[in-house]
């Protein structure tokens, strides 16, 4: 995984106008090329602000798919999202960028929750975030259409054990 570079903009536009992908969006249609420009400049500018953002995902030095973490202040949380070619899918590819990102998220920016957003009818998404621990928490609406929030809490540090004193 890497940060996204002007160079990613024609992997972007393709991407976000697959079906698959875009199936699950409020208003499934593809990105435009200027709509893509404008997410990428979206994506650098956050980085540049935040020190931290979506990654450009690669497998064998190829680009297969984009995600990881953003700020969503509407939220006030952290949001991990996940868009993988649908010819790498059902590998435990996206099981595994969420799993760095959330580590990511509590090693490194010492967050203490991440929150997933998922679209009902996408069942696959909602298994990935489960299987990474991930919790339903509500239903919520987001751009009009009904979207199911999850969180992932920051695993609580060990207590110190209680010391025991010998009797004397």
């Amino acid at each position: 995984m890497r940060p996204p570079q002007a160079e990613d903009l024609g992997f972007l536009t393709m991407l976000f106008a697959l079906p698959e992908i875009i199936a699950h969006r409020p208003v499934p249609k593809p990105d435009t090329p200027s709509e893509s420009a404008a997410r990428l400049a979206s994506e650098l500018a956050h980085w540049q602000e935040h020190g931290f953002g979506r990654w450009m995902v690669q497998l064998d030095g190829k680009l297969i798919g984009f995600g990881g973490l953003s700020w969503m202040p509407a939220y006030d949380a952290l949001n991990i999202s996940y868009h993988l070619l649908p010819a790498v899918w059902g590998r435990g590819l996206a099981s595994e960028l969420v799993r760095e990102a959330t580590r990511f998220a509590f090693t490194e920016l010492k967050a203490d929750r991440v929150m997933g957003l998922v679209r009902p009818g996408h069942p696959a998404s909602r298994r990935v975030l489960e299987k990474c621990g991930f919790v339903y928490d509500a239903p919520l609406a987001l751009r009009g259409a009904p979207i199911d929030r999850f969180w992932a809490l920051a695993p609580k540090l060990p207590s110190q054990p209680a010391t025991c004193r010998s009797h004397q």
